[in-house]
């Protein structure tokens, strides 16, 4: 069953920038860091998965001790910069620098079905009412101690 997805390395830059845009404009920046990025795109790839059997990137996440992370997220972050869709900046909270994330273009959705830009919304919505702490410790379920620290989270775990 251990089953590999090929890497949909543009649907996975523009989901990035969907899910910046998205909650820069309904819950402001300072709602989405580094942590709640990368747990809006871990639920959303593995809930495509559970209800569609293909994830909806094909990115890889690996356990780490604050929850599943995203390989390709920094390239990615770096890519968009580049391509003069988002800006990343550092800001202070409560003493440890955040991440901070502005679109500086509307996103590209012509990748996504309604379903999967839903999805992401929802994903949105859930994580950025909650702290990155409450966030990190929701993602240490089944799926997450399933595999050792470090190594890449199989999406069939989520059957978990």
């Amino acid at each position: 069953m251990d089953q590999t997805y090929q890497f949909d390395r543009e649907k996975f830059k523009d989901a990035v920038h969907f899910i910046v845009h998205y909650v820069e404009s309904t819950h402001g920046t300072a709602a989405l860091g580094n942590t709640k990025l990368h747990k809006i795109l871990y639920y959303s790839d593995f809930l495509t998965y559970l209800k569609t059997m293909r994830p909806l990137t094909g990115e890889e996440f690996l356990r780490q001790k604050f929850g599943p992370t995203s390989k390709h997220l920094g390239t990615t972050l770096k890519q968009l910069a580049h391509d003069g869709r988002l800006k990343t900046s550092k800001s202070d909270y409560f003493g440890y620098a955040k991440s901070d994330y502005h679109s500086l273009l509307p996103p590209q959705i012509e990748k996504f079905s309604d379903p999967e830009l839903e999805l992401m919304r929802g994903m949105a919505d859930f994580v950025c009412t909650h702290t990155a702490t409450e966030i990190s410790e929701f993602s240490h379920d089944d799926v997450w101690s399933s595999v050792t620290m470090g190594h890449v989270i199989p999406y069939f775990a989520s059957f978990a």
